[in-house]
């Protein structure tokens, strides 16, 4: 199948890995573009330029097919060495970088200019515009239903894709609640030229993730993520656990007198005891809504070629028989 996001990033099938904390290593990027797709590298898992050129180098051994990084530029009282670690991708010949958070307007040269296409994640029509009108190749548009970050305008991707679809001249691919061919297909009938799926890739046998991840995300229904942190305006989607309760009880008992600290329990460094030693109940992870459409664990292969086959049969048959009659 080709669209402008596989023509533009060089890659087979519509479908990008977004970047993951803990989950976005080398096994994992490598596996989706070896699949077809666009795997992504999550750097401030790595945390630092050599640790981050580290794994670059061990996805470029695991594959010789187009990958990317992502770079979360997120305000901190000791900021990562985002100087670094744009060098370092530069440095790396990587050709894709997926920039989230803040405007990364002050990067784009250093990166256009190396040759690397840029696609930015975004969750509202203003600021999809605002990230083609600072030169972006490309937006990821994240519905209300994503896990992780959703914003604060809480619009799902039924109304958000077409939004974005009548505003953008750059392509955008549709995020958040994204899982299988019938994401994909709607996706594309709304005006998006690919989809990205985090969720649904930790589901899959090559995930870097304790089973009890996965496990955990196979036993959800679409019912069983919270939103936290909507006090501190930094609202994320993550699965519920005894810690994500009892940080929604802090969030109710303090209202708007809340401060970070007063939940740093519940979501600070919790992702290596999550994510690595399968502690489920440490705390808040991001996890979204999808994970009620995720029945099995397959391979990455298995999952996009599955993907791909019933896209191909959605539109070639059940599309094409509504046109016909």
């Amino acid at each position: 199948m080709k669209t402008k996001i596989t023509e533009m990033f060089g890659i087979e099938h519509p479908i990008i890995q977004g970047g993951m904390h803990y989950v976005g290593l080398a096994e994992m990027a490598a596996a989706v573009s070896n699949a077809g797709g666009l795997g992504i590298i999550t750097g401030l898992t790595q945390g630092t330029p050599e640790k981050l050129a580290n794994e670059i180098a061990r996805c470029q051994e695991m594959t010789d097919k187009p990958f990317g990084v992502n770079l979360t530029f997120l305000p901190a009282m000791t900021a990562p060495d985002y100087p670094g670690l744009v060098q370092t991708i530069v440095d790396s010949g990587v050709k894709v970088v997926e920039t989230a958070g803040n405007n990364p307007a002050k990067w784009l040269p250093q990166l256009k200019d190396a040759g690397i296409k840029v696609i930015h994640k975004c969750t509202s029509v203003r600021h999809s515009v605002k990230a083609q009108d600072i030169g972006c190749d490309a937006v990821s548009v994240d519905g209300f239903e994503c896990g992780g970050h959703p914003g604060e305008d809480d619009i799902p991707n039924f109304i958000l894709l077409p939004r974005a679809a009548d505003e953008l001249d750059i392509p955008f691919v549709a995020s958040g609640g994204m899982a299988d061919a019938r994401s994909l297909v709607a996706s594309l009938a709304m005006g998006a030229e690919g989809m990205n799926m985090g969720t649904r890739f930790i589901a899959t046998k090559e995930a870097p993730v304790h089973d009890n991840v996965k496990q955990a995300i196979l036993a959800a229904s679409e019912l069983d993520t919270r939103l936290v942190m909507r006090p501190l305006r930094n609202t994320e989607r993550v699965l519920t656990n005894s810690g994500v309760e009892r940080l929604l009880e802090k969030e109710k008992t303090l209202g708007a007198h809340i401060k970070f600290e007063d939940i740093a329990e519940e979501v600070g460094g919790v992702y290596p005891r999550i994510m690595e030693e399968g502690e489920m109940e440490a705390g808040a992870w991001s996890c979204g809504m999808v994970a009620g459409l995720v029945y099995d664990i397959p391979t990455v292969q298995e999952l996009v070629d599955r993907i791909m086959q019933e896209a191909d049969s959605l539109i070639g048959q059940r599309l094409s028989n509504f046109a016909a009659a």
